[in-house]
């Protein structure tokens, strides 16, 4: 068995939103090479908001991710907020916070029954599983349905909404539908206790291990939209200090940038939320929680879909509570005013703790802007679980075996690779001297001050710019060569 040598090639990660793919490479008893490559192209969004207005940032930040636009538009009202010094209204404070929870329930319902589920039920699909699950399939799409509704009555749309502004929201929803939507949380509490048993009686690998917990905690309520970012290290620190401890790094297989917390890997999502703010719980949640026999604080991430669906629970209880006596305020905002500062703004993402920070001028208008997303400060993490778990499995498995447990990782992180491709450095080389390099319509030249231009791109994604021009150097090289 010693000198048994496995390549690992999945090309497209399936059952994860984006584009991704894993490469690993065992040699006898040792993974000697293990990387989770992100090739889906950067989008840039950080230098697209520069120059634009403070009231733009929300509705444009949103379009980042079509699972979690709720969680970009808070992160981001938040550190503009900030900057003004405006201080919202409590009917504000609790109606984002049913907005965030329809986010939370859409999202962890999309992963529990249409992702991860199939892993666990030895389906390739959540298509073949319907023919033996049709029941928990449409329980999926229950809750599914519930939270986009929620976000829509404030967002006037489930998918990039668009009702959330400084101090508050465009619109309010009115009592008639406020009172209707009240009912269908009652009646999904049911379902959401349902769930948390079901998950828990999946068979779940036993694979604890040793990482550390990263999310927000707030004084009063289970973190959300606002508090501070604390560890199961000792980490305690106000959102503005997030630079100083936390440190993106560029990695040559992934346009997703890699985070470290004081050189280390570290854990966001349901998990680590619950490991760390499980006190916060109310009653009815813990109850069915620990009825499952399965207990948080917990090392095994395989109990991540276990938590997921503890927080289905709680934001519906929490949904329900903050709408019992629901009033349509005279106006849902409160004035801003702009001026000149930095403002940082961090909420719980489904998938974790997503960090904004913008420096704006005195009229408002954005100077530069860095947003850190959940997955890409996963990644490093992701990573790590795989060659803890895959050892933990034995090396010696059937590759199919091995390849199947190692992207059932993966999806258990829910990555969401759209976010994590952020940014990518471009560099941009002026050359004045007589080598032949390629202007802007790709063609080589020995003319004074030409640009190179790099062209990146994927065989898998939309934009296969790079592929074009390699194939245009590689013609005019031959052309060139034929001519010599």
């Amino acid at each position: 068995m010693k000198h048994r040598s496995i390549d690992i090639h999945v090309p497209v990660l399936a059952r994860v939103e984006g584009e991704g793919a894993l490469e690993l490479k065992i040699r006898g008893q040792q993974i000697n090479e293990l990387r989770l490559r992100i090739y889906e192209p950067p989008r840039f969004f950080e230098k697209f908001l520069e120059g634009r207005n403070y009231y733009d940032i929300p509705d444009t930040v949103a379009r980042i991710c079509g699972i979690c636009p709720v969680a970009y538009q808070m992160s981001a009202v938040h550190a503009i907020e900030s900057i003004f010094e405006v201080e919202i209204t409590p009917w504000t404070h609790d109606m984002r916070r049913v907005m965030y929870c329809g986010e939370w329930l859409q999202s962890h319902s999309l992963h529990i029954h249409m992702l991860a589920a199939p892993d666990y039920l030895g389906f390739n699909s959540v298509i073949e599983m319907s023919a033996d699950y049709a029941y928990e399939v449409h329980r999926g799409f229950r809750l599914q349905s519930l939270g986009n509704d929620l976000i829509s009555l404030f967002g006037g749309r489930s998918v990039h909404p668009v009702g959330v502004c400084a101090g508050g929201f465009h619109k309010a929803p009115s009592e008639e539908k406020m009172a209707l939507m009240l009912a269908r949380l009652h009646d999904a509490i049911r379902d959401a206790e349902e769930l948390v048993k079901w998950t828990a009686s999946l068979d779940l690998p036993d694979d604890e291990q040793d990482f550390i917990s990263v999310a927000m905690r707030h004084a009063s309520e289970y973190p959300l939209n606002g508090g501070r970012i604390v560890s199961d290290r000792g980490l305690d620190i106000g959102i503005e200090e997030y630079e100083k401890y936390f440190a993106e790094h560029q990695v040559a297989h992934s346009t997703a940038l890699h985070s470290l917390l004081e050189g280390l890997p570290y854990l966001l999502g349901p998990l680590a939320r619950i490991n760390l703010n499980r006190d916060k719980l109310p009653q009815a949640v813990t109850s069915t929680m620990d009825a499952t026999g399965i207990t948080f604080p917990s090392r095994n991430m395989f109990h991540s879909i276990v938590a997921r669906a503890v927080e289905i629970h709680y934001v519906i209880l929490q949904a329900a509570r903050l709408l019992e006596n629901y009033s349509k305020p005279e106006k849902p905002h409160v004035k801003v005013t702009a001026k000149a500062g930095i403002g940082f703004g961090c909420s719980e993402a489904p998938r974790g703790l997503l960090w904004h920070r913008y420096e704006l001028d005195g009229m408002g208008q954005v100077k530069t802007a860095r947003i850190v997303p959940p997955t890409s400060q996963n990644q490093a993490r992701i990573e790590q679980d795989l060659r803890l778990s895959l050892e933990h499995l034995g090396l010696d498995k059937d590759e199919d075996v091995l390849r199947l447990h190692a992207e059932k990782v993966i999806r258990n992180y829910d990555p969401c690779i759209s976010c994590a491709t952020h940014f990518l450095e471009l560099k941009v080389e002026h050359h004045s001297h007589t080598e032949p390099v390629i202007d802007e319509t790709c063609s080589l030249e020995k003319d004074e001050e030409k640009i190179r231009v790099i062209g990146i791109g994927s065989p898998f994604a939309e934009d296969q710019l790079g592929w074009k021009v390699l194939e245009k150097l590689r013609q005019e090289y031959s052309k060139q060569t034929m001519e010599d």
